[in-house]
């Protein structure tokens, strides 16, 4: 697993790759929440994901729900269909706002 975080016109970027699984969770977390903690809104890129489990899955909804506690948002974006999987049989694509790449992510932020 490997996590990156960068800038995109004022927004923070984190990208995930490989396992996003209970091994790497409390890496991907502490990059998720101190994003986070900046009040600033965040796009995560999901495209190099090959394997997300329940823990990476609570990571994600953990810093969405304290991004909109801080009036901030968090998105996805290029999501893998192996990730994208997991986000649909926990009808988190509801729930997410998800995006094709970090283009439409960015002309979609509200």
């Amino acid at each position: 697993m490997a996590s990156n975080l960068s800038e995109a016109r004022n927004q923070d970027v984190v990208r995930l790759a490989g396992s996003v699984d209970l091994e790497h969770s409390p890496d991907i977390r502490r990059t998720l929440l101190d994003a986070v903690a900046e009040r600033v809104d965040i796009f995560v890129d999901l495209s190099e994901v090959t394997y997300i489990d329940s823990s990476g899955i609570a990571c994600l909804v953990e810093a969405l729900q304290i991004a909109r506690n801080h009036g901030a948002n968090l998105g996805l974006f290029a999501v893998s269909r192996q990730a994208m999987r997991v986000l649909e049989l926990a009808r988190l694509d509801m729930v997410f706002s998800i995006h094709d790449d970090l283009a439409s992510a960015l002309q979609a932020k509200p």
